[in-house]
C-alpha cells in the first residue's frame, strides 16, 4: 500500500476491522448454555423452578455437532464443521432434583475446521478446564454448558492477528434449549457470550461480546438404543 493510493488505503482498512469484528463473534462459541427465565412484569413474582429428572441415570453421553456453528457479526461469519464435548448423567439420586436443574461436568467443547467469510483469515480455538452442563424441566426444556474463566480461546491469524478470550474474568453461561428426541438435541440461537479482545490494527479490542448459533446431538453412549432424556 503506497501513500499514492490513499483510498485502496482506506479500503484495507476497512477491510481489516470487517475480519476484526467477525472474528470476535467466533470467539464466543464455546460459552455456556443454562437456560434462560422468561421475562416477567415487574409486579409478577418469579416462577419457581419445577422438578427436573434426566435420564437413564449414571449414562454416559457425547454432544457432537449437527450441521455448522456460526458466530456472526454483521456482514462476517466465522464457521466451524467440527464440535463435540462427552459427559455423564448423575448416578441415582444425583440424576433428579424436586426444584431445579440437574447439573454435572463435562469435557471442554472441541472445535475445529473453523473458516471466516473474508480471504486471508484464518481461525483456531483452544478450550481447556473443566466445563459443566445443566439441564433444567420446562416449557421450554433448557439445557447448557458452563465455561470456566478463560476456558474458551480463539486467535485468528492473516489479515488480522487477534485474540479471543470468552468468559474472560469469570465463568460464564449462555441460554440454549433441550428437545427431547433420538437423539435428544440442544440448540443454541443467538447466544450471547462475554468476551475479551487483544491485537494489534484490526482487532476489535472495544467489543465485549459476541453470538453463537449451533445445534449438538445428544447421543447415549452407555447404551446407544437409549435417549438422554429431560422430563420432570
Amino acid at each position: 500500500m503506497t501513500m499514492t493510493h490513499p483510498a485502496r488505503r482506506t479500503h484495507h482498512r476497512r477491510a481489516l476491522r470487517s475480519a476484526g469484528t467477525g472474528i470476535v463473534a467466533a470467539l464466543a462459541l464455546p460459552l455456556a448454555v443454562p437456560g434462560s427465565a422468561a421475562a416477567l412484569p415487574a409486579s409478577s413474582a418469579p416462577l419457581a423452578p419445577s422438578a427436573t429428572t434426566v435420564t437413564p441415570a449414571g449414562h454416559a453421553f457425547t454432544a457432537t455437532l449437527s450441521g455448522k456453528a456460526t458466530f456472526k457479526a454483521g456482514a462476517v461469519t466465522v464457521t466451524c464443521t467440527t464440535s463435540t464435548s462427552s459427559g455423564q448423567v448423575p448416578a441415582a439420586p444425583g440424576n433428579q432434583n424436586p426444584a431445579g436443574p440437574v447439573s454435572n461436568s463435562t469435557t471442554p467443547a472441541t472445535y475445529g475446521s473453523c473458516s471466516t467469510s473474508l480471504p486471508g483469515v484464518s481461525a483456531t480455538v483452544t478450550t481447556t478446564g473443566t466445563w459443566g452442563v445443566a439441564m433444567q424441566n420446562g416449557a421450554p426444556v433448557t439445557a447448557g454448558l458452563t465455561i470456566p474463566t478463560g476456558g474458551f480461546v480463539l486467535k485468528t491469524s492473516g489479515l488480522a492477528s487477534c485474540t479471543v478470550t470468552a468468559a474472560p474474568t469469570a465463568p460464564a453461561t449462555v441460554g440454549g434449549t433441550w428437545t427431547n428426541g433420538a437423539p435428544s438435541t440442544l440448540t443454541f440461537t443467538n447466544a450471547a457470550v462475554p468476551v475479551k479482545v487483544v491485537g494489534g490494527f484490526g482487532c476489535p479490542t472495544t467489543a465485549t461480546s459476541s453470538t453463537f448459533n449451533a445445534s449438538y446431538k445428544v447421543a447415549d453412549t452407555t447404551d446407544p438404543g437409549s435417549q438422554i432424556t429431560v422430563t420432570g
